[in-house]
Parts: C-alpha cells; structure tokens; sequence
C-alpha cells in the first residue's frame, strides 16, 4: 500500500491498526528530527527525546489534512520540532547562568550593529565582553551545544507578539492574504539577513536548514569538528536575531 493509499484509508476509517502503520512509517522522521536538534545535555537521555519526538509525530497524524495540499513530512517535521522544544522550555533546558551571557551577547551584537552598520568582528564583540577570542569561542560552543539555539528562538518584538525564524516557514494552517503577506515580508527580511553573514555562516545555514544535514554531516562537508560547526551555527543565530530585530525596529519608525 503506498503513503497515499494509507492516508487515505486512515482518513476513510480511522483505526487503529492504520494509525500504527503511519507511525512505523514515519517514526524516522522523529529521530531525523532529534539529530538535527543537536541537543547535548546530561538532564535528558536520547530516548527520552526521541519519545517526545515521537509523541509529536502521533499528534500530526491525527491533525494531519491531505486535502490541503501540503507534504505529510513538511507538516510532521515543526510539529514533531515543537513538541520537543515545548519540553526543553518547561524543563527551563538552559542554565540561568548561561542564559544570561546569551542575554548579553544578544544585547552586544545588537548594539554594535547599530553603531557599525554592518556584522561586527569576533574581536569587536570580545572586546566588549572582555574575553579572549578563545573564550568567545567556547561561550558560542555552550549556547548551541546546551541550549536549542536555532530558528525557534524569538528574533524580534513585534506588535502583537514576538517574530521567530521558525515564522517564516508555510503552515499548512496559514492561507489568509494577510498570513501570506507576513509570511513575505518576514521572509524578505531573513533572506537579507542572511546575505549580511559572513561566507562560512551562510554556508552553515544554508546545509543545516535547507539542506538538512546535521551539525555531523555539515563538519564532514566543510572538513571540520562537528563542535566547530555547533560554534558557526551558534554564531550565526545570534547574527540573525541582531538583524532581524533591527530590521524590526526599522519597520516600527
């Protein structure tokens, strides 16, 4: 029976025996899911993640609408990803005092954005801190390495609520000319965004998230440390949140 055939059976007559052959189906998209997360922490065990993982793919399949047009795998993926950062964020997954240097370094390269206009230099912002370029460099390895720091985290205030990275991806829920008309802009301001990073961070989030590679398999690509790729990665979110909430706060004049 092939994927159509058995949503369609699933839909037609759901029962549980259906129910468990599309999750014997999917169920490596929750562990896919996991590995790209790249979550290091002695709190939560790889099962105890995938679990979640898995309870996130159960739930898509029951919400799932293939009359919408949109890609099972392209809907199960942010749900499957929500459902394991929902977990992390009630278990207050990163340390306070970790929290605070994100804190910190968020406000830092804020700042010297705006003074600057551009990106500003690893030695710019150490300088600030004042830390080493060693220091700075582990700081970045402990935020991606502890702490979900992706396209989830809040970028921006905006009116109403605050703006992710993670928003400027289709849901299968959003149709409305307005939703659609966001959706642009957002998008619009995270392309430029991107285009203002350094080579080797672009090249970074382009293989994690439109390739989807892992942080593993991007090293083997670039020919370095999976952990170097964590700091890039760490790096250019931080980036990412400094010019997209300019760019906000552009907007709002």
């Amino acid at each position: 029976m092939t994927s159509a055939q058995q949503w369609q059976a699933y839909r037609a007559r759901p029962d549980q025996g259906a129910r468990e052959r599309l999750i014997t189906e999917y169920a490596p998209l929750a562990r896919f899911v996991v590995d790209r997360l790249s979550i290091s922490s002695s709190l939560l065990s790889d099962e105890d993640l995938v679990g979640q993982a898995v309870l996130g793919l159960i739930e898509a399949i029951d919400r799932y609408d293939p009359g919408r047009g949109v890609k099972f795998e392209t809907f199960a993926y942010y749900r499957i990803r929500g459902s394991v950062m929902d977990m992390l964020r009630e278990m207050d997954f990163l340390p306070r005092s970790l929290r605070e240097k994100q804190s910190e370094l968020n406000e830092v390269y804020q700042r010297l954005l705006g003074e600057l206009g551009r990106q500003p230099s690893d030695e710019e912002v150490a300088a600030v801190l004042g830390i080493s370029l060693g220091e700075l460099a582990t700081l970045f390895s402990e935020l991606d390495g502890q702490s979900v720091f992706s396209l989830d985290e809040t970028v921006a205030e905006a009116e109403g609520g605050t703006v992710t990275l993670v928003d400027t991806v289709p849901d299968a829920d959003s149709a409305s000319p307005e939703a659609v008309a966001i959706d642009h802009d957002q998008r619009q301001r995270l392309a430029q965004a991107i285009d203002g990073l350094p080579a080797a961070e672009r090249q970074v989030v382009s293989l994690y998230y439109h390739e989807e590679l892992t942080m593993k398999e991007i090293g083997l690509v670039l020919g370095v440390t999976e952990s170097r790729v964590c700091q890039i990665h760490a790096k250019a979110m931080t980036r990412l949140r400094a010019a997209m909430a300019a760019q906000e706060r552009m907007a709002c004049r």
